[in-house]
């Protein structure tokens, strides 16, 4: 059975209560895109029955900073009352750092990952199909609320098939990327960059990848060419400029795993770029093209899936 396929919000302003279209159904996922403000005491995201104040919480994560050690509490609130926290002290997000939470909905539990990493369960004490809602406050900025729907080719399984070449639509369903997402992407940068821009990417690599590519175009130049690959094991960056390319730069790790969800964020800084992975600072490079605001398209190309991009 095939779902309406809900697009994200972009940006909320937070405090932020939006809908989720259809309700939740064994095999959806919610995926928030973000970062911790930097001194942050603690922030939540809630999956609510309802978006009316003092509604049923199936859902509370909360990640706080107010004592020496971070964690993460989780717990439901019902009939007025909260129930027994759920305590982690695994992984939780830098204070300062962008992030991407999935929240998957299955029949026993919720499944959590950070950045790419499986992070905890948390069983159910309210029936997921009675969550309509998701409400996001504290001290945390949101680039994008995306919603993956249930595979809607393939027969529930353990695990999903081998993955067919060039059918880009078995890795759709399997990570929810929206349709119009597809590879090559290209989109404006309205207004081109300045100091302080940042570009948040998130998708999926593919399982048999090779290489893949993120630019920022000036013209018919390359400002920053992001080539990560599998078949040399590193990630170059270079540009090219006036018909030729420059001097490459192969130095750092390649944090990208083949079949693993990834965000990255480009952060323009005054005198050069830098690039972090799923919350970890990886890379930087100094600009060659000064003029910024000339900067005005990214495109994404290579053996990747997208869920979304944020410019």
């Amino acid at each position: 059975m095939a779902f309406y396929q809900q697009q994200p919000f972009y940006n909320p302003k937070i405090p932020f209560t939006g809908s989720i279209q259809g309700g939740l159904q064994n095999g959806k996922s919610i995926i928030v895109s973000g970062r911790v403000l930097p001194g942050a005491n603690r922030f939540h995201v809630n999956l609510q029955c309802g978006s009316r104040s003092g509604a049923d919480v199936a859902l509370h994560f909360n990640p706080r900073y107010d004592s020496s050690s971070p964690y993460v509490v989780t717990n439901t609130y019902q009939g007025s009352k909260w129930g027994s926290e759920e305590r982690t002290y695994q992984a939780p997000i830098p204070a300062g750092s962008p992030f991407t939470l999935m929240i998957l909905a299955e029949l026993n539990s919720y499944k959590i990952s950070l950045n790419g990493a499986h992070l905890m369960e948390y069983r159910h004490r309210l029936p997921f199909t009675m969550v309509d809602t998701i409400f996001v406050d504290g001290m945390v900025e949101v680039n994008s609320i995306a919603f993956q729907n249930p595979p809607a080719y393939f027969p529930p399984q353990p695990g999903f098939p081998t993955p067919i070449p060039a059918q880009p639509a078995y890795v759709a369903p399997a990570y929810g990327a929206p349709p119009v997402l597809t590879i090559p992407y290209k989109t404006i940068i309205s207004g081109g960059l300045y100091m302080g821009k940042n570009i948040t990417i998130n998708g999926m690599v593919n399982p048999d990848a090779k290489r893949f590519t993120f630019n920022l175009r000036c013209g018919n130049d390359i400002a920053l060419h992001y080539n990560p690959r599998f078949d040399e094991n590193v990630v170059v960056r270079n540009s090219h400029l006036r018909g030729s390319w420059g001097s490459e730069e192969r130095t750092g790790s390649l944090p990208f795993y083949k079949g693993q969800p990834f965000m990255v964020t480009i952060s323009c800084n005054p005198h050069h770029y830098n690039i972090f992975v799923n919350g970890n600072q990886v890379h930087t490079y100094s600009h060659r093209v000064t003029n910024l605001h000339e900067i005005t398209v990214l495109e994404v190309d290579g053996h990747v899936t997208l869920t979304s991009v944020v410019v």
